[in-house]
């Protein structure tokens, strides 16, 4: 099928405004006063995380951050702390810098080429299209997950889609089926479609649109597409956690380096699995320990490789005396935190290690889901 672009759009296109007109959602947050800044936000908040997950943390992210101007010059901390549990943070690390650079650059207001909002950290052409579409009502092409999937299976496309050719093959299809005329519709339409019934997993075929032509249904082969990114065994990396309190249950943090896994966060102290806490006590100038207690080892999957924690819980003989204009340290108070933006391995910790306190006091995650970029936030390892 190699349909020409019009205004009125395809019959692809048709069944699929006629679907949404019926079972589209209409009443997600973002959709309400769908501005640039309010639909970019969610956009990216949407990336590699369900909608249903998304929902409140992005009401409570307004909330705290309703303008371009408010995000960016509130402190990295602030926006991080706000994030927490959501996981990929270079996703919010990268929109509190878009938000700068929106600020400083271009005077607070938000660009509406596709070339510029490309240009700003964190955008992808996919993510620019959409802004640009469902806020601007722009006609510009996207290509998320949702709809590589929908695509992938409606014309059978070989290839994992992350393959530079047939990426390409996938923008074509994207491009030949957006129309002009309610292309804000459209494109939260194929989202939708994408979402809801073009699962990955026990697709709602019946109910689709799309089914009389779809080629992978036709051929009984919609598990097979998109096809799978080749996989290599995930490399294994392992630490000690020091959970170190004081008499007056401080717990020390320590800010991690902004790139890489948590950049940005605040963790626990980590060493090798082969050194010694007391080695650590005594670099550090943290005095001796009363008591030092190795918890079961726990495993924190991510993407690229699986990470094996032993967390230490260390408790201190003395108030600590580690210089604390530090800025990469800072004793945490459980029972009046700090807006810190923590590792979601850490919140859990912090909520076993002090069990008598609230769960808002000891910073229990918000919610229990997997949507951190990893398999599990905290899973024992047993084999």
């Amino acid at each position: 099928m190699n349909k020409k672009h019009t205004a009125a759009g395809t019959p692809f296109s048709t069944r699929v405004l006629a679907w949404f007109d019926r079972h589209g959602r209409k009443n997600l947050p973002w959709q309400q006063d769908p501005s640039p800044y309010r639909v970019w936000v969610s956009e990216i908040m949407l990336q590699q995380t369900q909608v249903a997950t998304v929902i409140p943390y992005f009401i409570r992210f307004m909330q705290r951050f309703p303008s371009v101007q408010a995000l960016a010059e509130a402190p990295q901390d602030q926006v991080l702390h706000h994030w927490t549990g959501l996981g990929y943070y270079a996703r919010a690390r990268n929109l509190h810098r878009a938000a700068q650079i929106i600020l400083s650059d271009l005077q607070g207001i938000f660009p509406t080429r596709l070339d510029q909002l490309c240009q700003l950290p964190g955008i992808g052409r996919s993510t620019a299209g959409a802004i640009l579409a469902l806020a601007n009502k722009q006609r510009a092409p996207i290509l998320d997950g949702n709809v590589k999937r929908v695509l992938c299976r409606y014309h059978r496309v070989t290839g994992w889609p992350g393959h530079g050719a047939t990426q390409k093959q996938l923008w074509q299809l994207a491009d030949q089926y957006t129309p002009t005329r309610r292309c804000a519709d459209y494109t939260q339409a194929i989202m939708d479609l994408g979402a809801t019934l073009c699962t990955r997993s026990r697709p709602a075929c019946p109910r689709c649109p799309l089914q009389e032509d779809c080629q992978a249904l036709a051929q009984g082969q919609v598990a097979a597409f998109p096809e799978r990114k080749p996989r290599s065994a995930l490399p294994l990396r392992s630490l000690k956690m020091l959970m170190l309190q004081t008499p007056q249950g401080q717990i020390l943090l320590e800010k991690r380096p902004a790139q890489g896994i948590w950049g940005g966060l605040w963790s626990f102290p980590e060493i090798d699995t082969a050194a010694e806490p007391e080695d650590f006590l005594q670099d550090h100038g943290l005095g001796q320990s009363r008591t030092i207690q190795e918890w079961p080892l726990l495993r924190h999957s991510f993407s690229h490789f699986h990470l094996d924690i032993t967390p230490v819980a260390i408790s201190l003989k003395k108030p600590a005396t580690m210089v604390m204009e530090n800025t990469r340290w800072h004793w945490y108070d459980p029972c009046t935190p700090a807006q810190l933006g923590l590792a979601a391995p850490v919140k859990a910790l912090l909520a076993r290690l002090t069990p008598a306190l609230t769960p808002a006091q000891a910073g229990t995650p918000i919610h229990s889901g997997t949507n951190d970029g990893s398999k599990s936030i905290l899973q024992k390892v047993s084999t």
